[in-house]
């Protein structure tokens, strides 16, 4: 019975999937920055994005913009997260903001996302320190 509920339960999660029931993005991408693992991170952007790190304002690459967010990660150690926001009812965009708390300060994170050919992609990740 047990293992008759399992297959049906893995023959249906790619229907689930297709429909819009899979884990929500910023959920994982929180996950990926408590790991401080821009590599991960990297793979949900967009083949251009705007990164505002601290001070720091550009528009880069894709593999540029990992470059930067593990240099952001090897200066400030991850140590927790928690998603503050987070908009996702809309069919073609995601956002959210997430409190990074590192080894020296909390920063909040805050994550645009658009849809593109079925998955979303971060379009602006803007880093900034926490205001009290």
């Amino acid at each position: 019975m047990i293992r008759s509920l399992f297959l049906l339960l893995v023959a249906i999660s790619p229907i689930y999937r297709s429909i819009g029931f899979q884990a929500d993005i910023i959920d994982d991408l929180s996950s990926h920055f408590r790991a401080g693992n821009s590599k991960e991170i990297a793979k949900n952007f967009a083949p251009t994005i705007e990164l505002i790190i601290i001070d720091e304002e550009d528009v880069y690459s894709k593999a540029q913009g990992e470059q930067i967010l593990k240099d952001f990660f090897s200066k400030h150690q991850p140590t927790k997260t928690s998603i503050f926001h987070r908009i996702n009812n809309s069919q073609n965009y995601r956002f959210g903001v997430i409190v990074l708390s590192t080894s020296k300060e909390t920063f909040r994170v805050s994550i645009t996302m658009k849809k593109f050919n079925n998955a979303f992609l971060i379009t602006e990740l803007r880093i900034e320190p926490a205001k009290d």
